[in-house]
């Protein structure tokens, strides 16, 4: 169960499972999970994806993203992937969801239905080295800038929904107040 991928419709409704590779391979619309973890001083927590994924490997992204087992609770699988990723925990909340679909240099195909779950913690992350190369707390303007200025380093589905996460954090007070936002 824990390499499978819950398949969707684009209404999240589940229509089936596949195993995660071919689900990859076939291009199929799945349900995943995008993590954002903010600390009390409105930074947000990204990892540089290990080198050795199966895509996006070298790349900055948000604090953690997976898919849920089949069967599995959205919350409860973002809090044990978050765990298992970063050693973190946090209340998890999301915020939206959002659906992209990129064709990789490598052949893989990334059609997620992705929910989008942001929560605080002021730990520092233990990253799991099968999962992530490094991590940084970086306030969001820098993100922001860097995002514009460097878009290569980082992944597309971070890309993708990162003003509305922004403009999520903000309304769930999880920046600092006032913080402008690029």
């Amino acid at each position: 169960m824990e390499n499978q991928v819950i398949l969707v419709d684009e209404n999240d409704q589940q229509i089936g499972v596949s195993e995660k590779l071919s689900a990859h391979r076939s291009g199929n619309l799945h349900r995943a999970f995008s993590i954002f973890i903010f600390n009390s001083q409105g930074q947000v927590c990204l990892q540089k994806r290990a080198l050795g994924k199966y895509h996006s490997g070298g790349l900055w992204s948000n604090t953690c993203c997976s898919h849920p087992r089949p069967g599995e609770d959205l919350l409860e699988a973002g809090q044990r992937r978050l765990q298992e990723e970063m050693n973190l925990t946090a209340e998890l909340k999301e915020v939206y969801h959002f659906i992209y679909q990129v064709k990789f240099a490598n052949g893989l195909i990334e059609h997620e239905y992705n929910h989008v779950l942001v929560g605080r913690s002021d730990s520092n992350p233990v990253i799991s080295q099968e999962e992530a190369d490094d991590w940084k707390w970086v306030d969001v303007v820098s993100v922001s800038e860097d995002l514009k200025n460097h878009p290569e380093k980082y992944t597309y589905w971070l890309k993708v929904c990162w003003q509305e996460v922004m403009n999520k954090a903000q309304e769930q007070e999880l920046l600092v107040k006032n913080a402008a936002i690029a």
